[in-house]
């Protein structure tokens, strides 16, 4: 929902049914461009408020709200549904509900309603959440106390999580994505409790297990506690064979990589979890590809070619020089792009790969084709560097591309003073003015 279970909007503890129709009947009332975007704006502020937050961007941005966005899927909805009165209601009554992540202005309705009651199983269950979310042990044991059905419940929203789900802090609406300290403790006690190790969440084209989602969260990652997390639920017995425990019909090493989380890969593969070209290509298990290359040859079932152009992506992406050598020796095409126009040394200057993107560069690889965001190799390399990467390293990089013959921007925005000092030896002017997001 809206557009996905991410980007939904919170409730606050004890929502009026009253206000949200007030609001429904305001949009549906709305015309123009102008009146959309005044309502999306009070809408906006009147949700930061009711759930406790100040009337800032910066709390906007705390739940997860992109204002653009939103302003955009109101306008779009209320274009594609609503001619006369009755479906200009109706479309607002849903563009309601799924902002909140629910399905129809039934289940919204059913849910506000429920939770205005005090002590209802719905009040309950997002306490339940809240306390998970928050690391506030205590009061998760008291409400599982009260109501060990809990621990079996799902949320009312299109993801339909339970509470386990949420441990991982990944698939469910953004601004409950927190890892506490204590998330592992709160782990055990679910699954004492009773919780379903391997229940599915309906994100990411569904299918998700909290195993799937965990382990390609950046969040416990970034809290020090996602290998931990991961043994707890493999020793409550989580399957790592699902056909795609984190969605997007992926196995789970190949969507740890695809996600960013190659540590959380590794652990798995330490633990048992299965091997597919992508997966091997990427971890630089180069006994691996091969001998999966050599079991579909003997098969007589080769590969196609999009597998094989994916493990080429893998290998460029982390680094695996070695691997990606054998499968260009293979006569496999080292100028390939993937669907947003990344070629094989886009994701080489990605990943900061100075030896892959040297590599590349011998093999005379295209320099200047674009990415669907308009941005050539080194154009990307100086977008990655001014989005939190090392200096050094992309310097280096610059240095590679450059000796190969890419051409240099004539004019750039600031990055840091390493970076522009390069830009301007090469004779680029430098502008305070200047959007990356409308640029590269």
């Amino acid at each position: 929902m809206y557009p996905n279970p991410q980007s939904a909007l919170p409730l606050p503890v004890e929502p009026q049914l009253e206000e949200y129709e007030k609001h429904v009947a305001e949009l549906a009332e709305a015309s123009g461009s102008e009146q959309l975007a005044s309502w999306a704006k009070l809408y906006l502020s009147a949700t930061a408020r009711n759930t406790g937050l100040a009337e800032t961007r910066e709390a906007l941005q705390q739940i997860g709200v992109r204002g653009t966005e939103f302003l955009e899927f109101a306008s779009r909805e209320m274009r594609l549904r609503a001619e006369t009165p009755e479906e200009r209601l109706k479309a607002a009554h849903s563009i309601v509900a799924r902002t909140h992540g629910f399905e129809s202005w039934a289940r919204f309705r059913a849910e506000v309603l429920a939770l205005a009651e005090e002590g209802s199983a719905a009040a309950r269950f997002e306490a339940s959440v809240d306390a998970i979310v928050n690391g506030d042990i205590l009061s998760l044991r008291e409400l599982l106390r009260e109501d060990p059905q809990l621990v079996h419940r799902r949320s009312a929203r299109a993801h339909r999580a339970t509470l386990l789900h949420y441990v991982s802090a990944n698939g469910v609406e953004s601004y409950r994505q927190k890892t506490p300290k204590n998330i592992v403790e709160i782990t055990r006690l679910l699954l004492q409790e009773g919780a379903d190790v391997d229940a599915e969440a309906d994100v990411y084209g569904g299918g998700c297990t909290t195993l799937g989602l965990a382990a390609t969260s950046v969040h416990p990652e970034q809290a020090g506690v996602q290998e931990a997390l991961l043994q707890t639920l493999l020793d409550h017995g989580a399957t790592m064979e699902q056909p795609a425990p984190a969605g997007n019909g992926q196995s789970i090493v190949t969507a740890c990589l695809a996600n960013g989380r190659p540590n959380a890969a590794r652990f798995l593969v330490s633990r048992g979890a299965r091997l597919d070209l992508r997966g091997a290509a990427g971890l630089g298990r180069l006994d691996t590809v091969r001998e999966i290359l050599a079991q579909a040859e003997e098969r007589g079932q080769p590969l196609d070619e999009s597998e094989l152009e994916s493990a080429l992506f893998y290998a460029s992406g982390f680094g695996q020089t070695d691997v990606l050598e054998y499968l260009l020796a293979r006569g496999l095409n080292p100028a390939a792009a993937d669907r947003d126009g990344q070629t094989v040394l886009h994701w080489a200057v990605i990943g900061g790969h100075i030896r892959t993107v040297d590599l590349l560069l011998r093999k005379k690889v295209p320099l200047e084709n674009k990415n669907v965001y308009g941005g050539t190799p080194l154009r990307q390399a100086l977008w990655s560097a001014a989005h939190g990467g090392d200096a050094y390293t992309y310097i280096d990089i610059l240095d590679l591309l450059q000796a190969a013959g890419a051409e240099i921007p004539e004019r750039h925005a600031p990055i840091n003073r390493r970076v522009d000092a390069w830009l301007a030896e090469h004779g680029s002017k430098r502008e305070a003015n200047w959007n990356w997001d409308s640029k590269i």
